[in-house]
C-alpha cells in the first residue's frame, strides 16, 4: 500500500497536471463557477481516465505502434460517450451546465498523455491507480477554485447561502469578477505558485 500512496501523491501533488503540467486549464476555467459542477466534472474525468487507462494497458501489446493515438481516441471517445450518456440520465441539469466540456474530455492532454505515456508502458493495476493519482490531482485544483469563485462570486457554497444577510444590508456585494472567467486565471496562478513554492525542493530533485 506503500507504494500506491506514494504513487497517488506523486500523481496528485508533486506532477500535479494542472500545477506542474499546465494540463487540463480549459475545463478548470469553464465548469469552476460552482462547486457542484467542478466536483461532477472531478468524478467524469476520474471515470473515463481509470477507463482508459485500465483498457490501453490491458490491450498494449496488441496495439501496432502506428495506429495507437487512433485506438486511444476510440477507447477514450467510447468513454466519455457512455459517461456523457449517464450524467444527461440522472443528473440533466448539471449536464447541460458542463454543456460541451464533457465532451471535450476526448481531447483532455491529461487523458490521452497518461495512456501514452503511462498506460501503455505498464500493467492494469499500477495504471489504474495512475488514473486515480491524476485525476485526483486534477479535481482538487478545479474544486479549490470552485470553493473560492462561488463563495466570493454568488455568497454560496454548493447552493447553500454562507453570506448572511446581515452582511448585504450593510454593503457587502459579491464579487462579480469570480463569476467570469479572469477570475479563474487568478486563481489557478496562485495555485500554480503555492504548489511550486512548497514542493519545488522536491520537485527539483
Amino acid at each position: 500500500m506503500s507504494s500506491v500512496a506514494k504513487q497517488i501523491k506523486d500523481s496528485s501533488w508533486q506532477s500535479n497536471p494542472i500545477a506542474y503540467q499546465v494540463l487540463g486549464i480549459c475545463s478548470a476555467l469553464a465548469v469552476t463557477v460552482q462547486v457542484e459542477n467542478a466536483i461532477v466534472m472531478t468524478l467524469a474525468v476520474l471515470a473515463v481516465l481509470c477507463g482508459s487507462n485500465v483498457t490501453i494497458s490491458l490491450i498494449r501489446n496488441l496495439i501496432p505502434r502506428k495506429i495507437r493515438i487512433i485506438v486511444m481516441l476510440s477507447v477514450v471517445s467510447t468513454l466519455v460517450i457512455i459517461v456523457d450518456q449517464i450524467l444527461q440520465a440522472y443528473v440533466y441539469n448539471i449536464s447541460k451546465q458542463l454543456s460541451v466540456f464533457v465532451g471535450l474530455i476526448i481531447t483532455n492532454c491529461i487523458i490521452l498523455g497518461r495512456a501514452e505515456a503511462f498506460a501503455m508502458a505498464n500493467p492494469p493495476l499500477a495504471s489504474f491507480w495512475d488514473a486515480v493519482g491524476n485525476a485526483l490531482g486534477y479535481g482538487w485544483v478545479l474544486i479549490v477554485v470552485a470553493l473560492f469563485r462561488e463563495l466570493l462570486g454568488s455568497g454560496s457554497i454548493l447552493g447553500a447561502k454562507l453570506i448572511p444577510q446581515a452582511a448585504y444590508d450593510v454593503g457587502y456585494v459579491d464579487n462579480g469578477l469570480m463569476v467570469l472567467a479572469p477570475a479563474a486565471f487568478i486563481l489557478l496562478g496562485l495555485i500554480v505558485w503555492a504548489s511550486k513554492a512548497l514542493g519545488g525542493a522536491e520537485g527539483e530533485e
